[in-house]
C-alpha cells in the first residue's frame, strides 16, 4: 500500500542532517537501494521476539514496515522507503519510534 501521506526521498544532505539525531542508526545498504539500520541487543531469544513483536505492531499501525533480521539475542532494523526508492521523513519517524519502545535499549552487555 503506498504511504498516505505526500512522501519525497531525501537526498544525501538531509538524510545525514536526520541521521545525526537518532543514536546508533547508520547508513546501509548494496548500492541499489539505501536503509538506514540499527542493531538491538537482548539478553536472550524471548526478549528478542518481544521487541521484534512490538516492532511488527508499530510497523502496522503506521503502515510502514521494516526489514527485520532476528537471531538469538539481537534484531537489525532496516527502513527505506520504496514508495520513492530512497529514504523519506517516515523512514526517521518511524526508527525514532522503534527507539522509543520499551527494551529497545536492551540489556547491558559487556
Amino acid at each position: 500500500m503506498p504511504l498516505k501521506q505526500a512522501a519525497r526521498a531525501f537526498t544525501a544532505t538531509e538524510i545525514v542532517t536526520k541521521l545525526v539525531k537518532l543514536e546508533g542508526w547508520h547508513l546501509g545498504g548494496d548500492g541499489a537501494a539505501v536503509v538506514i539500520e540499527k542493531t538491538f541487543r537482548f539478553a536472550d531469544y524471548a526478549q528478542t521476539l518481544l521487541f521484534v513483536n512490538a516492532v511488527a505492531w508499530l510497523a502496522q499501525a503506521r503502515n510502514h514496515h521494516p526489514e527485520l533480521v532476528v537471531q538469538f539475542d539481537r534484531c537489525v532494523v532496516r527502513y527505506s522507503t520504496h514508495d520513492v526508492a530512497g529514504l523519506s521523513q517516515a523512514d526517521f519517524d518511524c526508527a525514532a519510534a522503534v527507539d522509543a519502545l520499551p527494551g529497545a535499549a536492551g540489556p547491558t552487555l559487556p
